[in-house]
């Protein structure tokens, strides 16, 4: 609004003398409010000259002598008046400025807004990319089973397109629809035989999020094979088709218009191989013919012919990787389930244009070993013979049963053993669980990697599921996520309440009357507790339930079922996170509180209070050299005391580990790429 103020206004301490006679009329002024069109503001019209000329002599022609007094007053009128307008005026003012500040505020979301658009625009655009990638390799193999190709040019077709994937996924954008027939001339017109610089690694595994998940197996797969592909290297999953596959995580899922033959019990057997895409990983799942039963139950472990069942996986899965020309740099295989590749490998498939691959074991648990009779080891095509013997997969104990996890570490060039919080000295000689004598002979190719978590995924910056985001930096957002958890648990609602949550997976090696103490303590302390369980097997639990209804108090709160947007608001509104162990590969429960700035503390209890056993042999991972140093000996009351008194200490401590990097992406890959290049040179 363009408003024109044009107004007479005494001064403050008082008016002139005014003289009566007509030679020396004070005519006053003219007061106006106008628009920006000129009309007059409603809320005010002052009086012309004319009319008050005509008001004053009409008042002269009633009293020949004029009143000074009512001069004074007409003129103390218009005074007001013009106030009441300069008034309204700066309440108009005001307003524009407010409105000029919502505008610009909207203005700012607007450009926000088009910038995540477009962040995911670029987003679903290299999605496409990798998915025509994928949809790429996918058919080389096809044209393989199919006879089209061989393997030699298989091979090279697949170097051609982890060396050259920008321009590929370009080039071939428009022929994918394509016939065979002319997909393979477009792609010998424009290989030209790059040598690649990534490896080629194929998992040969049982598990892999999110379409098959029961252990800490699954993330491991996913979580490292995104870290290896963002850095250039090309890797394949292959699973068996269990009837519990979650179909709808898997884009483009296809069966390949061809069968190849594994050879089990004594004869070949047919197998259905299908195709697709992961979360931008490609996956081939094998499904058998013959023994269509092997994957179509209602768990994945836990069945008497569960060695027959892996056995026959393990051993069509390089079947077909040696049918469909596939030369890996290394197959990765995993826990006992797939450890017979090892043995399988060496003794029947290295001669079959594997003479460059290599093998790597990993093992997530040694209490699962598989044991059986020896001359089960001929179903899959070996020599039992030859195998049982101490220094190969005869059982370190029991001396009648062939060990198949062991076979495994023997076989393999290197194995990674996955522990956050463990040496190798350690596990070789405290949780071996009879493969002690094994390890030690093969100490050599033993390595310890942690866990990781997806980063992208768990990152304050920026998780979509926060009221506001926060930094190390900038804990703001952090405050502002505490208050907005009390809220939705109806507590007190105060950032500068100590709020702890407590995230169960599994509480076996709790004592659960100890922890009922310290907890009932810190509340007399006015501390706050949020309890959970994020796991996604139900909790069998009886004593955590018992628990659970023991503490009842107004600072408690228990949340039984935990979407994925409250688990992260936990993580982000909590102060402390109490972890029923340090080493978490289910959940990663310690890793996340860090990135979150909330303190992870083991509740590990060790008499009356809570410990988390530390390993002090400092050969170990870095994460757990760090979590050793500033977390690890650390009770709840003494993380709830060194708070209250030195709070500069404690958020140091906060900020430190909260931009130290523990993901897929950092010393878990860092271990495996060492591995893999080792593997390389071997």
């Amino acid at each position: 609004m363009e408003t024109l103020i044009n107004a007479a206004i005494p001064l403050a301490f008082g008016f002139p003398k005014f003289n009566t006679s007509n030679k020396h009329r004070v005519k006053p002024r003219t007061v106006r409010c106008l628009r920006k069109n000129d009309e007059v503001n409603g809320l005010f019209e002052a009086p012309s000259q004319m009319d008050l000329e005509g008001h004053a002599h009409m008042k002269m022609s009633q009293s020949p002598e004029s009143d000074p007094d009512t001069k004074h007053n007409e003129i103390w009128q218009l005074f007001r008046e013009a106030q009441r307008n300069i008034l309204y005026l700066n309440k108009q003012r005001l307003m524009a400025v407010e409105e000029l500040k919502k505008a610009k505020t909207e203005k700012e979301m607007l450009l926000d807004r088009i910038q995540k658009l477009e962040e995911e625009n670029q987003a679903d655009a290299g999605k496409d990319k990798l998915s025509i990638l994928w949809d790429l390799l996918l058919r080389i193999d096809s044209m393989v089973l199919k006879g089209m190709i061989d393997t030699g040019e298989a091979s090279d077709f697949r170097r051609l397109v982890m060396n050259s994937n920008a321009i590929v996924a370009d080039v071939f954008f428009d022929i994918m629809q394509r016939k065979d027939v002319e997909l393979l001339a477009e792609l010998r017109h424009f290989s030209d035989k790059n040598k690649r610089n990534g490896f080629h690694i194929v998992h040969i595994c049982t598990e892999m999020v999110p379409v098959v998940s029961v252990g800490s197996l699954a993330s491991y797969v996913t979580g490292l094979s995104h870290a290896l592909q963002r850095q250039g290297n090309l890797v394949e999953v292959i699973l068996p088709k269990y009837a519990s596959l979650d179909l709808d995580e898997v884009q483009g899922l296809r069966e390949i218009e061809a069968e190849f033959y594994s050879y089990f019990n004594g004869q070949l057997q047919g197998n259905r191989i299908w195709t697709g895409v992961v979360y931008g990983i490609g996956v081939t799942f094998i499904q058998p013919v013959h023994y269509s039963t092997f994957f179509t139950r209602e768990r994945l472990y836990g069945y008497p012919d569960d060695f027959e069942r892996f056995s026959y996986f393990s051993r069509a899965s390089l079947d077909y990787i040696v049918k469909s020309g596939k030369q890996p740099d290394v197959l990765h295989i995993h826990n006992w389930e797939t450890a017979i590749v090892g043995p399988l490998f060496w003794d029947v498939f290295v001669k079959q244009g594997l003479g460059g691959t290599r093998i790597m074991l990993t093992c997530h648990d040694f209490g699962s070993q598989c044991l059986e009779q020896p001359d089960k080891l001929a179903l899959c095509g070996l020599d039992s013979s030859r195998l049982h013997r101490s220094d190969r997969l005869q059982d370190n104990t029991k001396g009648h049963l062939a060990n198949i996890l062991k076979g495994g570490v023997v076989y393999s060039n290197k194995v990674v053993i996955m522990s956050s919080m463990h040496s190798k000295a350690s596990i070789i000689h405290s949780l071996s669980h009879g493969l002690e004598s094994t390890f030690t002979i093969h100490k050599d190719k033993l390595l310890i990697a942690p866990y990781g978590f997806d980063k992208f995924t768990w990152d304050p910056s920026r998780d979509k599921f926060l009221p506001e985001n926060y930094t190390a930096d900038n804990m703001m957002g952090k405050a502002v996520c505490k208050v907005a958890l009390q809220q939705h648990l109806g507590l007190t609602e105060h950032a500068s309440v100590i709020l702890v949550g407590c995230i169960f997976s599994e509480v076996s090696d709790v004592d659960l009357e100890n922890l009922k103490e310290v907890v009932l303590i810190a509340s007399r302390r006015n501390v706050q507790f949020v309890f959970t369980r994020l796991s996604k097997v139900p909790s069998k639990n009886t004593s955590l339930d018992s628990f659970l209804e023991e503490i009842k108090d107004e600072n408690v709160r228990f949340i039984d079922k935990c979407d994925e947007a409250l688990s992260h608001l936990i993580f982000a509104g909590s102060d402390i996170i109490l972890c029923p162990s340090f080493h978490d590969p289910m959940l990663q429960v310690p890793l996340k509180a860090m990135r979150y700035g909330a303190a992870p503390i083991a509740i590990t209890s060790i008499g009356k209070r809570f410990r988390h056993v530390v390993d002090h042999d400092f050969q170990s991972t870095k994460l757990s050299q760090f979590l050793n140093t500033t977390f690890a000996y650390m009770s709840l009351n003494e993380a709830l005391d060194e708070i209250k008194s030195n709070s500069m200490q404690w958020n140091q401590k906060i900020m430190d580990a909260m931009t130290k990097d523990f993901s897929w992406d950092a010393e878990c890959y860092d271990m495996h790429i060492s591995a893999y290049t080792a593997l390389k040179n071997l």
